[in-house]
């Protein structure tokens, strides 16, 4: 068994390097053919970076503290996202939130990655507590590493790591891929809608005559045009008073916009009792569509839920339930279909957040095929929703594998075994 060494990042790098920024007010600084790394472009990759969004020109670089990169380096986050490592697979330059460590003959580079991505959840103890928790220079020298002696060892964690990442990365791309299925195919379905022999309606331009105008658009001519006001019963919540500790000792969810991070939703953080659920806010049945009208609505999208069970809810969120033959799975879906109109419609509330206005959200027109219809629009939809379920879930169980993972063999507590060659 390899034996396991107690150092610092200082102890297994050859440098730690920040970069720089060129002055911003200058274009010719700016364009260039040179990567600029900035912390926005290691959030969103994982454990390789392969492209970033901005650059610059040569001119930029020699005018700032930036330097080139010219070989991969763990490029470390300090500000903003603080303490993620990724390795940089092209030429690049980075600003002064990133500091490139560059590995000295103690460690494998793939090896330091991923200690560091083990103790992230532990930098906070090393951020200077500012107006934003950030790193720096000394304190990044200083961070804990650990590591086996042995570098085969270190090469065989980093060969068991690597193999799930790759795993999480390809499920990552299906959920994406059935990402944008599922968006494509909910835009041609309230569009044009299915016939009786299971297809979608061919489009307008190939059928007018199957078509007719409305005031959000092109819908079927055998669909009714009504609007939210009178096709939806709408309610508004309310939060049961604090100062009752007993009625936040029940068993009924109790649905805040901080909730609302799927569709389908069955729990929620906070509970109540019945008589608070009724008493403070309002009690829906299961299959009731919940929409956010202040806070939590985004520049691309604002929360929508479908409850599988009986849900109470606060006051910055509304119920909507279809009257008629307005099925609620296919309003919950058409709601998510049209996020583009209704976010056109949200006015400035208080500390910049948006909100809906009933008024505006109560003359939306919806387009409403028959109840047979609107079945079949949503079978369709739900074999890709619970197409993202599973890979959601299978996910989910391996970022807890690979966790589980890291803990075993980033400590040494379980042992890894190198094959004699």
């Amino acid at each position: 068994m390899s034996e396991w060494i107690d150092a610092t990042v200082a102890d297994v790098t050859k440098y730690q390097k920040a970069g720089g920024t060129p002055v911003a007010t200058n274009p010719d600084y700016y364009g260039g053919d040179i990567p600029f790394v900035v912390i926005e472009d290691i959030t969103k990759s994982s454990r390789f970076l392969e492209k970033t969004e901005n650059t610059l020109s040569g001119q930029g670089l020699l005018n700032s503290a930036a330097w080139l990169i010219q070989e991969p380096h763990i490029l470390y986050s300090m500000y903003a996202t603080v303490g993620k490592p990724i390795i940089n697979k092209i030429v690049c330059a980075t600003n002064q939130a990133i500091i490139a460590l560059k590995e000295n003959e103690l460690v494998d580079q793939e090896f330091l990655y991923y200690q560091l991505l083990f103790i992230k959840p532990s930098v906070h103890k090393f951020t200077a507590q500012t107006t934003q928790s950030n790193l720096n220079a000394g304190v990044v020298k200083r961070l804990p590493i650990t590591y086996p002696k042995n570098k085969a060892t270190q090469r065989k964690i980093v060969e068991i790591l690597s193999t799930i990442d790759q795993t999480i990365a390809h499920t990552e791309a299906l959920i994406q891929k059935y990402q944008q299925i599922k968006a494509g195919l909910m835009h041609d379905l309230f569009i044009r809608g299915i016939t009786s022999d299971g297809q979608l309606r061919p489009p307008r331009k190939e059928a007018p005559e199957l078509y007719q105008e409305t005031a959000i658009g092109w819908i079927p001519r055998e669909w009714k045009a009504k609007d939210l006001g009178s096709a939806c019963d709408w309610y508004s919540g309310g939060t049961p008073s604090r100062g009752n500790q007993e009625w936040w000792e029940g068993k009924v969810p109790w649905l805040s916009p901080k909730d609302m991070k799927s569709f389908d939703l069955s729990d929620t953080e906070e509970h109540v009792t019945k008589i608070a659920a009724i008493s403070g806010s309002r009690l829906m049945p299961p299959a009731t569509v919940f929409i956010v009208i202040r806070g939590m609505i985004l520049a691309h999208t604002f929360p929508v839920v479908y409850s599988s069970s009986e849900f109470c809810f606060n006051q910055d969120i509304k119920s909507v339930s279809g009257r008629d033959e307005l099925n609620n799975r296919f309003l919950a879906y058409w709601f998510v279909s049209n996020q583009d109109l209704f976010l056109k419609k949200t006015t400035e509330a208080t500390h910049g957040t948006k909100r809906f206005d009933m008024k505006d959200l109560y003359d939306v027109i919806i387009g409403v095929p028959s109840p047979d219809e609107q079945t079949q629009i949503v079978l369709r939809l739900e074999v890709l929703t619970d197409q993202l379920k599973s890979e959601g879930a299978c996910l989910s169980k391996l970022k807890k594998q690979k966790s589980g993972l890291m803990q075993d063999l980033l400590t040494g507590k379980v042992p890894v075994t190198i094959s004699e060659s």
